[in-house]
């Protein structure tokens, strides 16, 4: 049995004494120890090493003292493992030097086998769940295909992911069979993370907000939709998309167990936009977090207020930023631990 089990019962719906909480990215770069980690390995040899991955992942349980722990990993391991190049570049970021643009191209994407192409995200699972010893839970996560298929078409990250777009609107066809391969893969990768140990699992559909609430449906949603749907009978799914309040209505409806909202949507309007009855989770900006530790405890407290303690989990409203100071971070895990 895990120890501190308030983010699983959030998630149930339960009456908690207090909201827990846990932050977007938090295994990661505003924490000194992980830089450090920065300049010895890079970037995929960190996700793709297991005992590396797990002190990742443990280090904001320790030093920042959240409810729960994300896996260090990166969304984009699922096209890497669907034979599309991806690359980490310095100051550019995600780079993929073949981008996906023709059917021939869509024709070339696998649909592998976990085991062989991602087996070091479960042996990263198993090792976390070992070192945690049942404080918290472990939360493992995917992009959503949408999100993925503007990465494999763009090439590198993008503003308005035009080219990505234009894809999905001039050969639909083609795209459809794209999201379709990375739902697969993106399914079967989360059913072998809960077979690994996760207690929890979330989807990021980071880019979802670039797109009309008419085409989110299109490109979008269907597929989300299909990730909870095969999973929600196993183990919660926290479906999370940003700039996606216009969809909060049809997300409360489909069977996951907690939805996730960014900071331009207030707690009343994703309330209401909810139907009242769902687990919510955020939506703090995470460039609060530049302010002073009073203020942001001051305002995580009316945050707290604003949402209700119960069916809520403090979080932030995207990942945290990467020169947050640690003790502004800290603020933020204390405000919530300190509510009443």
């Amino acid at each position: 049995m895990i120890k501190n089990d308030l983010f699983l019962r959030a998630l149930k719906g339960e009456s908690v004494e207090r909201p827990p909480v846990w932050m977007m990215r938090q295994a990661g770069r505003y924490l000194p120890d992980f830089m450090k980690l920065k300049e010895k390995y890079d970037f995929f040899t960190r996700c793709r090493t297991p005992e590396l991955a797990t002190e990742i992942t443990v280090m904001p349980i320790k030093q920042v003292g959240t409810d729960a722990a994300i896996l260090f990993s990166d969304i984009l391991v699922i096209p890497q493992a669907m034979n599309i190049e991806v690359e980490m570049k310095p100051g550019v970021g995600p780079w993929l030097p073949h981008p996906i643009r023709t059917q021939e191209d869509v024709d070339r994407v696998i649909v592998p086998d976990i085991d062989e192409t991602l087996g070091y995200v479960m042996e990263a699972i198993k090792m976390t769940k070992m070192e945690l010893n049942d404080e918290v839970p472990l939360i493992g996560f995917a992009g959503s295909p949408w999100t993925i298929l503007c990465y494999a078409v763009q090439g590198q990250g993008s503003k308005n992911f035009d080219i990505a777009k234009k894809f999905c609107f001039s050969n639909p066809v083609a795209a459809h069979q794209l999201l379709q391969k990375i739902t697969d893969t993106t399914i079967a990768y989360l059913k072998a993370k809960v077979a690994a140990g996760v207690d929890a699992v979330q989807v990021f559909d980071s880019w979802g907000g670039m797109l009309s609430p008419t085409d989110y449906d299109e490109f979008s949603w269907k597929y989300i939709q299909q990730i909870i749907d095969a999973l929600r009978d196993e183990i919660p799914v926290i479906a999370f998309g940003k700039g996606c309040w216009f969809a909060l209505h049809t997300m409360a409806r489909s069977g996951a167990a907690a939805i996730g909202v960014d900071w331009t949507c207030s707690p009343k309007n994703a309330r209401y936009l909810t139907g009242g009855q769902i687990t919510l989770q955020g939506n703090f900006d995470p460039s609060r977090l530049y302010s002073p530790p009073a203020e942001i405890k001051k305002m995580v407290h009316q945050m707290i207020d604003e949402f209700g303690k119960d069916r809520y989990i403090a979080n932030l409203g995207h990942g945290i930023l990467p020169d947050i100071p640690v003790e502004n971070a800290i603020a933020f895990v204390e405000a919530v631990k300190e509510y009443k």
